[in-house]
């Protein structure tokens, strides 16, 4: 069998307009059996590192590892639908890229099928045995946070493979254990470390403290496996079949879900409270969808993504629908920086930035104050549309002046008012983001997280355990003893910021791009700079996500260091913004429908920052 590099049609290619619509979808034959190949493993970059862009006209993968995106590519090209090939893609993850997902990690995919949209939620949840306090130290305090984050207390009861086990009885085209075959062999056969694992590791003060990540990750001397050691994981290997064998209960009840439970609750410093009762009746949800209108002078877009308790969707709205709202919609792109890393890509210019942060400082006010587990809290006004309501945002707008309001406040939708404190300001890291569009037109966007880089620093049986609840608020209740909506409670889903998106033409309701990113509260920012540059700008998916990054979490304007004029950042700080320039490391996919020639195609970008890239025919 030919090496995967020729088995797939990558087509460099110029500037067009991302989102010309294709003709209608494919029909694709039976599927083949999957025959795995493992390809010559590609040493994986880390830094930044130029990409070109890709094409494809059958179908198209994006992922955040090579092998990972391959195995994907693998299964489309035995006829797998999108959800086939998102679950192959997973399972690679959880072994080259352990830092970011895994199968002890939760994840919320977007599923579209024609222009039918469907959500599926497979976020942790709290222990059954957690409380409010759960993150109180001894003094009466919230803990600092890597406090919270080492060990077992952290620890979400996960959900990814239950949910990836619905959507596949719903959507699935190949056998189940047939998508954990690349997953496995690799496992067990070994992969090459990548740059990016290896610098992640050298920089990692904590997971050595378990010993068994330290026999792992780590040579005999406390070093980090070189770039390109060969690294095998017979037990996650062995997960991995009773998985594939026996579905989610092989992990979330037996053994793997005792060693999980024992490792939680025996934490000699920083123990959880998880039971097997937790692990075993873990749902994941369907939920309906949040989608919002996105009208522009040429075409008008319906963008979708997930509700609550993603607080993504309704951010990323709020900023894109308050910008409709200004001058920002008149700003063209200015020249690209010549000191910059990436000189010729083109950069958003002073007045433009200023208005795309003021905006986010407001939608942050209200995300803060508002989203939180929709089955725990209820919407304001009674429905999570009132944040995003157009008259609600055109208010929202005029608030925005001439100096920068530094910090905004919440609105109140629906003029009612809540009874929740807002939540103080608190770290979000990690995560990892897959695109696929399948040969029948079928589309997924997932985003998939353990939270931190290498989750609780918990390692057993061959994967790292997620420290999901730290995205809950450390402090329950404000001085005045007022609620904080995203506190901890049993059964709870702590608020996450991952922000799937798919984007349909509303005048043939065809899908016209499926991506995301990780990044924690950045994800929001990194995904609307993604629509953005594709919808407003008309820029191809590989150069919106080349853009340099920005954004503001309702406090300092952040910009991706040296990648923008000193001009540009002395025209912010003029305005009032505290600016910093700072490391701002996405991992941006996308997928969009476009033309070229004449010929239906799919472009695909992924993120110069990270490692990953897009494969298809």
């Amino acid at each position: 069998m030919p090496h995967p590099a020729s088995r797939r049609a990558l087509f460099l290619f110029t500037p067009i307009t991302a989102a010309a619509l294709l003709m209608g979808c494919a029909s694709a034959p039976p599927p083949a059996p999957l025959n795995y190949t493992a390809p010559v493993q590609p040493e994986g970059s880390s830094g930044y590192s130029t990409k070109p862009g890709w094409a494809t006209q059958k179908f198209a993968v994006a992922a955040a590892n090579p092998l990972a995106t391959d195995a994907g590519y693998q299964v489309l090209k035995a006829g797998g639908s999108a959800i086939d090939a998102a679950i192959a893609v997973q399972m690679v993850l959880a072994l080259v890229e352990p830092q970011s997902s895994g199968i002890a990690g939760g994840a919320f995919l977007m599923h579209a099928q024609g222009s039918k949209v469907e959500a599926y939620d497979g976020r942790e949840v709290a222990p059954a045995a957690a409380t409010e306090n759960l993150f109180i130290g001894k003094d009466g305090k919230p803990m600092p946070f890597i406090e919270g984050v080492v060990g077992g207390r952290s620890v979400g009861v996960p959900g990814a493979v239950r949910m990836l086990e619905q959507a596949h009885k719903e959507h699935g085209r190949l056998a189940w254990a047939t998508l954990f075959e690349p997953a496995i062999q690799l496992a067990e056969n070994g992969f090459k470390v990548s740059l990016r694992l290896n610098t992640l590791l050298s920089n990692e003060k904590y997971l050595a403290q378990d010993l068994e990540a330290r026999a792992y990750f780590f040579d005999a001397s406390g070093k980090p496996w070189p770039v390109g050691h060969v690294l095998k994981n017979p037990e996650l290997a062995k997960v991995l079949r009773g998985i594939a064998k026996n579905g989610s209960k092989a992990l979330l009840e037996g053994e793997v879900a005792q060693a999980i439970v024992d490792k939680v609750n025996n934490h000699p410093t920083n123990p959880g409270k998880m039971s097997m009762a937790d692990l075993a009746g873990y749902q994941p949800k369907k939920r309906e969808a949040l989608c919002t209108d996105y009208p522009l002078a040429n075409r008008a877009y319906r963008m979708c993504g997930f509700p609550p308790p993603s607080s993504g969707t309704i951010a990323i709205a709020q900023i894109l629908g308050i910008l409709a709202n200004t001058d920002a919609t008149s700003m063209p792109l200015q020249p690209g920086y010549a000191d910059s890393v990436d000189p010729l890509g083109p950069l958003p210019g002073a007045d433009w930035l200023y208005l795309y942060n003021e905006a986010s400082r407001l939608a942050f006010a209200d995300r803060n104050l508002y989203v939180a587990d929709p089955d725990f809290v209820k919407p304001p006004a009674g429905s999570w549309t009132s944040l995003i309501d157009p008259a609600y945002l055109t208010s929202r707008a005029k608030l925005i002046g001439p100096q920068s309001m530094k910090v905004a406040q919440p609105g109140v939708p629906g003029m009612v008012k809540t009874s929740y404190a807002p939540m103080p300001d608190q770290i979000e890291h990690g995560t990892s983001h897959i695109s696929v569009v399948d040969a029948m037109g079928n589309a997924v966007a997932m985003t998939t997280t353990i939270e931190d880089q290498f989750g609780s620093r918990q390692f057993v049986k061959g994967f790292l355990l997620n420290n999901e609840l730290t995205d809950f608020s450390f402090a329950p209740r404000d001085d005045k003893g007022q609620p904080i909506a995203n506190r901890v409670e049993p059964g709870k889903r702590p608020r996450s910021s991952m922000s799937p998106t798919l984007v349909f033409d509303k005048q043939d309701n065809k899908l016209v791009m499926s991506g995301g990113s990780p990044g924690g509260a950045a994800i929001i920012h990194y995904t609307a700079k993604l629509l953005y540059g594709i919808f407003n700008w008309g820029l191809t998916p590989q150069q919106a996500i080349n853009m340099p990054n920005f954004g503001s979490m309702n406090g300092p304007t952040l910009l991706e260091e040296q990648r923008f004029p000193p001009a540009t950042v002395e025209a912010l700080r003029t305005r009032g913004a505290e600016v910093r320039e700072q490391n701002l490391t996405s991992g941006l996919q996308a997928i969009t429908r476009a033309e070229i020639h004449g010929m239906q195609m799919w472009l695909g970008g992924a993120d110069p920052r990270r490692e990953g890239i897009v494969m298809g025919d």
